[in-house]
């Protein structure tokens, strides 16, 4: 099965409404995709798809996304055994953006440092500088150890 996508209707009420997912690429051929933790809401990742990549997700109910800075397709938790399996697709009002919920395999780890979610860091306020706060300490796994030194 090979999944393509039309074009998106320049109607509005047809763009919002029921019947076909017409996501609406930018100009760089990309949706933006927020990932969550079907179990609990818990955001785990933002991330990007081309249509390749959200064609194998909606194919194989797997995530995959496209990584920018390797310009290629990432199969989400292939090295790690993290895999994503997709529990829902949901689309947004205008369909430039998709919410993943899944339920995550393998270590429970969303974030390549092996934390559970990629957001685990606060932003603070201190005398006007805006500074980073650890507020997950937690590991899942050992990066180096899944990932090789150097790993990013």
């Amino acid at each position: 099965m090979t999944i393509e996508f039309l074009a998106p209707s320049a109607d509005k009420t047809v763009l919002e409404g029921d019947g076909a997912f017409t996501p609406r690429f930018d100009e760089a051929g990309l949706v933006t995709a927020v990932v969550t933790d079907a179990r609990d809401g818990a955001v785990l990742m933002l991330a990007h798809m081309n249509s390749e990549a959200l064609a194998l997700t909606l194919q194989t109910g797997i995530a995959h996304y496209y990584s920018r800075s390797r310009g290629k397709i990432w199969k989400k938790g292939e090295t790690s055994g993290n895999l994503q399996k997709v529990v829902e697709v949901l689309t947004d009002c205008d369909q430039d953006a998709v919410l993943l919920k899944v339920s995550v395999a393998g270590h429970d780890a969303s974030c390549h440092t092996g934390r559970r979610s990629c957001f685990y860091r606060a932003v603070r306020i201190d005398d006007g500088a805006p500074l980073l706060e650890v507020v997950d300490e937690q590991r899942h796994f050992d990066p180096h150890a899944v990932y090789g030194e150097g790993a990013h």
